[in-house]
């Protein structure tokens, strides 16, 4: 297991007090805490090397080039991938779906195909599939999901069938907290010629991700949910539809070469890569890579599915709770979105910051998985690697408090 007390000295933030009291940072789904290695690392960029990358011939744009090349190399180990050349720097998960919907789909997606994804996408995942139908009067078709939360593969295999040209799913909810049976829903859309896109934005952060084991042919996360800095995105594809697929932006650094009426464009990675990039913040997201691989994925995994079964048992003695999503703690990540009676997640979500607890109100980017779920919105818990059993305690505490306070005024 991994030592929680001596890892949350690393992270500086975690030592404020709101309100008074000890923070208790509960939306690690909306955002992670960043550790000194992070700060530390875009710091030093800033300090040391600061220069622009690809087009200075002296030392300092050869070292803040080759840092930021290692990051490419750093985050096709942590994701299995076997080149290097198919990872592309982006600003977040959002944008590189973008890129694959104005890129492979406007080249491949044609009248009368489908395009399948679940019903509960968040607004990342489901926006450019609903433009990218439109325009080219394909189809959008949603795999349902069973009474407690889980993705029905009964309905995959109802909704994926020849007409699929792609899978478009989540690794992981960041409302229900389920995980998506993606290696199983690879196959399936693979039988049917269609390839599959993985939004990693919540699952790659929490879970072991190999995109070998997966059989993903697009996998797309953000940093910011991983130790990272905002800004800094990553899509990853199998090299050979990279090459297939048209430049996304046009400008410097993605050309070979230009004439006054045409351009020919830069080899992968750099092709997807226009105008000068987020150059600190990539260094910084090698950082963050390595202090995850340090640990290990495995156990951050296993500390995870710990606190999320002691937080389930724990919610379980509330009253008037509803907790959405699956019961076991194995079946779902760190994320848990619940509702009580009589007080709505916005003024839950105040009561609790008043005693210093952070978490999440609201829908979530998920407006159509609400209107299924038949609430405006819900309050929403997330943990990461730094959270404890004790904070867990403070969180139920609180809600129970909220729950005879509020309660108590509903009633009257």
């Amino acid at each position: 297991m991994i030592n929680v007390e001596q890892i949350r000295k690393d992270f500086p933030i975690l030592d404020r007090k709101i309100n008074g009291h000890q923070l208790v940072y509960l939306d690690n789904a909306a955002t992670s805490q960043k550790p000194l290695s992070v700060i530390n690392a875009i710091s030093d960029y800033y300090k040391n090397n600061n220069a622009n990358i690809h087009r200075g011939i002296h030392t300092l744009s050869e070292e803040a080039t080759t840092a930021y090349e290692d990051v490419r190399d750093k985050v096709a180990a942590f994701i299995g991938a076997k080149e290097t050349k198919s990872i592309v720097f982006t600003r977040n998960a959002t944008e590189a779906i973008n890129l694959v919907a104005q890129t492979w789909g406007k080249t491949n997606i044609l009248p009368g195909d489908e395009i399948v994804i679940s019903a509960m996408e968040h607004h990342s995942n489901l926006i450019p599939w609903q433009w990218l139908a439109q325009e080219r009067q394909a189809k959008l078709r949603f795999i349902e999901l069973t009474p407690d939360g889980q993705l029905d593969m009964e309905s995959a295999k109802s909704v994926i069938n020849d007409k699929t040209k792609l899978v478009a799913v989540t690794q992981m909810s960041n409302v229900l907290g389920t995980i998506t049976p993606i290696a199983e829903l690879g196959k399936l859309a693979h039988a049917h010629g269609a390839l599959l896109l993985v939004d990693g934005a919540q699952g790659v952060p929490h879970l072991p991700t190999n995109v070998e084991e997966m059989g993903a042919d697009f996998l797309v996360f953000s940093f910011h949910k991983l130790l990272g800095p905002t800004g800094v995105g990553i899509l990853w594809a199998r090299p050979e539809l990279l090459e297939a697929m048209p430049p996304f932006l046009g400008g410097g650094d993605m050309i070979a070469s230009v004439w006054r009426d045409r351009a020919t464009f830069n080899e992968l990675p750099w092709k997807f890569e226009a105008g000068t990039p987020n150059i600190a913040d990539v260094i910084g997201a090698g950082a963050a890579i390595d202090y995850l691989m340090a640990l290990g994925m495995d156990k951050v995994r296993a500390h995870e599915v710990e606190l999320t079964d002691y937080a389930l048992k724990a919610f379980q003695t509330l009253d008037d709770v509803k907790i959405f999503g699956p019961m076991d703690a194995k079946l779902r990540g760190g994320v848990i979105s619940f509702a009580l009676d009589h007080i709505h997640p916005h003024d839950l979500g105040q009561i609790l910051n008043e005693s210093g607890i952070a978490i999440r109100a609201g829908h979530h980017c998920c407006q159509p998985l609400m209107r299924d779920l038949k609430v405006w919105g819900t309050a929403r818990a997330s943990f990461y690697l730094y959270n404890t059993k004790a904070e867990i305690d403070l969180l139920i505490e609180a809600l129970k408090e909220a729950n005879k306070v509020m309660g108590h005024v509903a009633y009257r």
